[in-house]
């Protein structure tokens, strides 16, 4: 079935945008894979999923397409987009008044023609786009006292109608403004409701016109459950009445993925589509490693793709060094993520010419092993000789092997019984380079050297 921009003309002209979007066959959308649905399929073809991008709400830059461009040529495909503006020259989704403040029942329609600018293009590119619809950060402290939401900021609500304050100075983790309770199940703030409600319906009036969306509920929240439960299931609705479906999430901020909080989405598979796991790339080593391989073993029952859209780490951050963020990225791809994306900096190292250099390798593994047949080695029992993150082990059965080194290193691999021949080669995954191949013959198990220090992958066949 053929769906077509003009299904949804109706109502975009309500708010005064021009029609856009693109024709699709539903079964095209970005979906789980079917063939083993803890990846992704879009276009009815496997994608593993990597990116980096240098802002969080990539809508709002001004030179998208080049940025896009780029990624595009280091063969990453997916892309992180908050619906925030907190950023210096972005703009609100409310237009304003003679007097400078906002009117909460105009909207600006230049922002949502960025974020259909910014589908179109990633749309041409074949990137995914992984939105985030509500922004805590844009809640709370001195945004807040920008935000349109905020009373005193628009002509349409006062403090006493809306329930909100002008002040909510704390971190947004302390869940202090009501703005996020506003849903029927929590405080059932009617007036509030209506507003948020109508911008959500603005911003699907747009994504809902392309098959290369993901929808996140919010970043990294702490609040109550019932919040995101109710927007996922509100998109859902709107998505079927525009013949389409689409895949949700939410995004906790507990950087435990073993704490009962994450189970909110690994457990609720009848709630969420796949679950964002980035939180986790706060940890580093083996717990990293470790704590993956649990969440991955928590959702065996009903496999979904577990995603990564924020892998944190940059030597000017305060989350980890650059060499965190990439070993982080190396073990969520060889530990079986669904999708791996460096975050903007200072957080991580974005789209730099090392997240570059990082992406061209891995998508050049990824033409050489197929991720959807392999199973990590959980608990490394297949290398000996090896220390806590020396090094970690996927493996297709009876076809193929990889091990990646964080930095260097020497472990013993077994090989799988009934193999005892084969070869190795090695990617330099510094440099996007494999070496020469290396065979064996006749041995039970096989002595792997990195040729020197850095980030290394063996790929042994049999």
């Amino acid at each position: 079935m053929i769906r077509k921009a003009s299904r949804l003309l109706g109502v975009l002209v309500v708010f005064g945008t021009a029609a856009h979007g693109v024709e699709f066959d539903t079964s095209d959308a970005i979906q789980p894979y079917k063939s083993n649905p803890r990846y992704w399929q879009y276009r009815g073809q496997l994608v593993v999923l990597l990116g980096g991008s240098r802002e969080d709400n990539l809508f709002q830059i001004p030179d998208i397409e080049s940025h896009l461009d780029t990624l595009a040529e280091v063969r990453g495909n997916y892309i992180r987009n908050t619906m925030s503006s907190r950023d210096d020259g972005d703009i609100w989704p409310f237009a304003k008044g003679i007097d400078g403040r906002f009117d909460l029942d105009v909207p600006n329609t230049a922002y949502y023609e960025r974020l259909n600018q910014c589908l179109q293009l990633a749309y041409e590119r074949d990137i995914i786009v992984q939105i985030e619809m509500w922004d805590r950060f844009d809640y709370a402290r001195d945004i807040w006292e920008r935000n349109p939401y905020r009373p005193v900021n628009n002509t349409t609500y006062t403090t006493t109608s809306s329930g909100l304050k002008n002040h909510y100075p704390n971190h947004p983790g302390t869940n202090e403004n009501p703005f996020f309770y506003s849903v029927p199940e929590l405080k059932n703030n009617e007036l509030l409701l209506r507003y948020q409600h109508a911008h959500v319906d603005r911003i699907l009036a747009v994504s809902l016109q392309y098959p290369n969306v993901l929808y996140c509920m919010d970043n990294e929240t702490s609040g109550a459950e019932e919040w995101g439960a109710y927007w996922a299931r509100h998109i859902k609705s709107k998505a079927r009445g525009a013949g389409v479906y689409v895949n949700v999430t939410e995004m906790w901020d507990d950087w435990n993925l073993r704490s009962p909080t994450h189970q909110r989405t690994l457990g609720r598979p009848e709630r969420y589509d796949f679950a964002d796991v980035s939180q986790n790339n706060h940890q580093k080593g083996q717990a990293h490693w470790d704590n993956l391989q649990w969440a991955l073993h928590s959702v065996k029952d009903a496999p979904r793709p577990l995603n990564k859209v924020k892998i944190y780490g940059a030597d000017r951050g305060q989350f980890g060094s650059t060499r965190d963020g990439v070993e982080r990225f190396w073990r969520g791809l060889i530990g079986g993520a669904a999708s791996v994306r460096f975050h903007r900096p200072d957080a991580g190292i974005g789209l730099s010419e090392i997240a570059q250099t990082h992406l061209k390798s891995a998508r050049t593994l990824c033409g050489k092993f197929d991720f959807t047949r392999a199973a990590p080695d959980t608990e490394s029992k297949r290398l000996t000789n090896r220390s806590d993150n020396e090094a970690y082990l996927s493996s297709i059965p009876s076809e193929s092997s990889i091990i990646y080194f964080p930095n260097g290193g020497s472990v013993e691999v077994e090989l799988e019984e009934g193999t005892t021949s084969g070869r190795y080669v090695w990617l330099d995954i510094d440099n996007a380079k494999w070496s020469d191949e290396t065979p064996f013959v006749n041995v039970p198990g096989v002595s792997l050297t990195t040729p020197t220090q850095g980030h290394w992958i063996a790929l042994i066949s049999r």
